[in-house]
């Protein structure tokens, strides 16, 4: 079994204590004791190697580190555009779009959304969509966790599809099927998930007019909270990342 992830602000070799809600969780939760191996990373790509030198407490260990690794930006880098889902489906989708290695998630307030994020509600679930990417990272032993932006607008989303390599809006009507799409060697892929009830029609207008492309993932129609995955996983295989 692969050696357990903990985050931490500086990466370094040496000696490092791991305190706070990660200590307690390496201490308390995971029991880890002196001599077991285990892997630091700031979650921007940089891992530290070395085992357990010494337990406190509950909450606190320290960190003999002698090894550090940086793990390059990968490429291409795939953003996933998610539309809201209803309930806690939309920590389900970043969850598994995490574990399977997207690169950034942007919340998207379409229009069919029947959830949306306003005031102090938004913030909160803002927060959740952080955390729950930031613990699935540490789960799935990512070095670089994806980035969760703030929820973002039609408009906003465009202006992200225009500035894409390959920018995709999957819809089952769409006439290109993504397993055949042709894909750009580096720089970014850009994937729209659309809500429950579909992208609206002005929506696809918006997103053709910023360079998108409608593509189907298959016979069937996967839930907005799947979708992305599926489709994730299809572009990581395609594209050589997962080789």
């Amino acid at each position: 079994m692969t050696a357990p992830v903990f985050l931490v602000e500086d990466v370094r070799t040496g000696t490092v204590t791991l305190d706070g809600p990660e200590g307690r969780h390496a201490v308390s939760v995971r029991r880890l004791r002196v001599g077991e191996e285990v892997v630091l990373t700031d979650g921007r790509g940089t891992g530290g190697y070395g085992t357990v030198a010494a337990v406190e407490g509950k909450d606190r260990l320290h960190v003999s580190v002698t090894a550090v690794r940086e793990e390059p930006e990968p490429a291409p880098r795939i953003t996933v555009v998610q539309a809201l889902p209803k309930g806690d489906r939309g920590e389900l989708a970043v969850e598994t779009m995490t574990e399977t290695g997207v690169d950034a998630i942007v919340p998207w307030g379409a229009a069919r959304c029947i959830t949306q994020w306003r005031g102090e509600r938004g913030a909160k679930s803002l927060a959740k969509w952080r955390s729950t990417a930031r613990e699935a990272g540490k789960q799935s032993r990512r070095l670089r966790f994806p980035e969760v932006a703030g929820v973002a607008t039609t408009q906003q989303v465009a202006r992200l599809l225009g500035e894409a390599d390959l920018a995709v809006v999957l819809h089952e009507e769409g006439a290109e099927p993504l397993a055949t799409a042709q894909l750009p060697s580096a720089g970014d892929i850009v994937l729209v998930v659309g809500p429950e009830g579909g992208v609206s029609p002005e929506e696809l207008a918006t997103f053709a007019e910023a360079g998108a492309k409608p593509c189907r993932l298959g016979p069937s129609v996967l839930r907005t909270s799947t979708a992305g995955t599926a489709a994730s996983a299809l572009l990581l295989g395609r594209t050589g990342r997962w080789s």
